[in-house]
């Protein structure tokens, strides 16, 4: 398939959030359902079916148009507007993951996405010291052409933020486009919305939880090119990021700490594992090049008009259900594994774990893996 770059109409758009927003729809269903479906408002028509197929008692929750219409309004009251996927204000690279979110609301300036990107995170408690050295590291990046992607937390994203401040930052929130937190980083929120570009997800309005933390990191990876990690603790949420970015083809640059702190132990230990040490801003742009060259699969989004794929019959996909349902198991196992044990095409697979998940009978794992859930 060949990705073309196109703007969805305002009908299209609508139809996609409705379709993101629906009941058991994630990302990775999303795109299943409009690969096959060849639309967002097909996909929506065919999701009643679906989840009653894959063993759902009860109706699925669909996204009304007036919920997604009103979304759409509160965010153009606050400035922000809804990019999708395969849109040309999309960031390509974010586009270009497994897991990318069909859409992200942005306020500010989304031409920062076309310059090179690298992510920064670390430690919210971090020392003065590595606050002053990401402080500068993000300055000299800016000042290279680079946009420096951060989460808006405290400590080392709040340093890195300000660094870069002059030549526009992008900060990616938790909660909705509109909710500041940490609420003392309300001024450079504002600045951000002024001069950068402020990234989410999620709704206007959500008030950030834990869970939405990871989210929220998979797309500061996923917008880099690379993600450099100044100071992190063993357990710290910033080498989550470092595994995103990992998993999804990243650099992972780490700045060395002394070994009597324990803010040193997550980059010391990225180091031990194979991470770029990096000493300043000249280690990751010496890089960068050769990072920005390397291949990234096609972007999923608005190119999905070519004709739908064969779907086999009812029997044969009765079947089908029975020997992949015990197939599964409470522990994730890949989608090729289930795919080889059950010597049933990729398509066929596909269409049933879609089914399952849809039914809230089926759960997903990062690097592919699925697992079931009997009693959902």
């Amino acid at each position: 398939m060949t990705h073309q770059s196109r703007l969805l109409s305002e009908s299209e758009r609508v139809d996609w959030l409705r379709l993101i927003r629906c009941e058991n729809v994630g990302p990775v269903t999303f795109f299943r359902l409009l690969e096959r479906f060849g639309s967002a408002a097909n996909a929506l028509a065919a999701l009643p079916d679906l989840a009653r197929r894959g063993g759902r008692t009860k109706p699925i929750k669909i996204c009304s148009k007036a919920r997604a219409e009103a979304e759409l309004d509160d965010a153009a009251r606050l400035g922000a507007r809804a990019v999708c996927s395969g849109e040309p204000d999309f960031p390509a690279l974010l586009a270009a993951t497994d897991g990318a979110p069909p859409l992200v609301y942005v306020r500010g300036h989304a031409s920062l996405f076309s310059k090179p990107c690298i992510g920064m995170v670390g430690a919210r408690n971090a020392s003065a010291g590595a606050r002053q050295f990401a402080r500068k590291m993000a300055f000299d990046l800016g000042q290279a052409g680079v946009t420096v992607v951060s989460g808006l937390a405290r400590g080392l994203d709040t340093a890195a933020h300000e660094g870069a401040l002059d030549t526009g930052t992008v900060a990616v929130v938790a909660g909705g486009v509109d909710i500041i937190y940490p609420p003392e980083n309300a001024g450079l929120y504002h600045r951000i919305a002024e001069v950068g570009a402020v990234v989410s997800e999620m709704p206007p309005g959500t008030e950030p939880q834990a869970r939405h933390f990871p989210r929220r990191n998979r797309i500061i990876s996923g917008i880099s090119a690379g993600v450099v990690v100044v100071e992190a603790t063993a357990r710290s949420g910033s080498l989550i990021t470092a595994r995103y970015a990992a998993e999804q083809g990243r650099e992972v640059f780490a700045v060395p700490g002394s070994p009597m702190d324990a803010r040193a132990a997550g980059p010391n230990g990225l180091i031990k594992d194979g991470a770029v040490l990096t000493q300043s801003a000249g280690d990751i742009l010496d890089m960068l090049d050769d990072l920005l060259r390397r291949p990234f699969r096609e972007p999923p989004g608005g190119g999905f008009d070519g004709p739908a794929p064969l779907v086999p019959d009812d029997s044969t996909l009765a079947r089908a259900r029975r020997e992949v349902t015990q197939a599964l198991g409470p522990i994730p196992v890949t989608v090729d594994e289930i795919i080889r044990q059950c010597q049933l095409s990729p398509s066929v697979v596909s269409m049933i774990l879609l089914e399952l998940e849809l039914a809230g009978r089926l759960e997903r794992h990062p690097g592919h893996r699925v697992s079931f859930l009997p009693d959902a």
